[in-house]
């Protein structure tokens, strides 16, 4: 079974992609949306829910942490990641792979201002892909605008081509720094232009997800999604009909005194 988290709906964006590699992969998917959007939060505060989240997981018996959280994994980047059970695949890690597989060099990351702030970005890719440039520019509307289902609507592409217009000309991609973005990549497509590559570091981080269970021994699954929320279950669950196209999805609640206790638990 796969474990996943994001401050909200960004996540549902990773399990597409990994529903595309490991179509019978058992998943389990914590939305932590009472917290979100998670790029106004202060670094402690973000380092917190981190150990939270990962402690929650690893209680729920998950064989493999697939990160669906950027803002997550660069505040891990900067404090260092917790211990846990099961291994976790790092999506900042994910998209300096794709980003080396493709060949890029004048690299723009769109990302949450908490992201953009850690600088984890700009390390990782400069690391991996040597001479690379890198421009980060944060965007703090989107995930709002996303969790409120404000995908389609003009305020929306206008959020989306004011970011754009921040990026310097001639780069060779632009990286979804956030994984509620690619639910606005036709925004994205139409301020870019089609000569700038579009990387969703998602793609990646499926197929590590599945090299890394296809080491492991194989245990029947039967496809199933469980989806975990701390907001409001009914609202989420029109989410996931909206963006997975899924009928009637099953979604659990987690009240604020259980997050706590996680919170503490993963804390100490």
């Amino acid at each position: 079974m796969i474990g996943l988290f994001d401050s909200g709906l960004g996540g549902l964006t990773v399990i597409q992609r990994i529903r595309e590699r490991l179509p019978d992969a058992d998943i389990v998917f914590f939305a932590d949306q009472a917290h979100v959007p998670y790029g106004d939060r202060a670094p402690d505060d973000l380092f917190a829910l981190l150990c939270a989240n990962l402690a929650w997981l690893d209680a729920a018996g998950v064989d493999a942490i697939v990160m669906a959280c950027n803002t997550s994994c660069a505040i891990a980047e900067r404090y260092g990641w917790p211990s846990t059970r099961a291994p976790v695949l790092d999506l900042i890690d994910s998209a300096a792979t794709a980003v080396q597989r493709a060949g890029h060099q004048r690299l723009g990351v769109v990302a949450t201002a908490a992201t953009v702030e850690a600088g984890s970005y700009g390390r990782t890719l400069r690391s991996a892909v040597p001479g690379a440039e890198v421009w980060e520019v944060a965007a703090p509307k989107l995930v709002p605008l996303v969790e409120a289902g404000r995908i389609h609507d003009d305020e929306a592409r206008k959020a989306v081509d004011a970011v754009c217009r921040e990026l310097p000309e001639g780069l060779d991609a632009v990286i979804y720094g956030c994984t509620h973005y690619p639910v606005l990549g036709e925004h994205f497509m139409d301020a870019l232009g089609g000569e700038v590559a579009l990387i969703d570091p998602a793609v990646m981080q499926a197929e590590r997800a599945a090299v890394l269970l296809r080491n492991r021994e194989p245990v029947e699954e039967s496809g199933t999604i469980r989806y975990v929320t701390s907001g409001d279950p009914a609202a989420f669950e029109s989410n996931i009909v909206r963006i997975m196209g899924e009928d009637l999805p099953q979604v659990e609640s987690i009240t604020d005194g259980r997050r706590e206790r996680w919170r503490r638990t993963g804390s100490s």
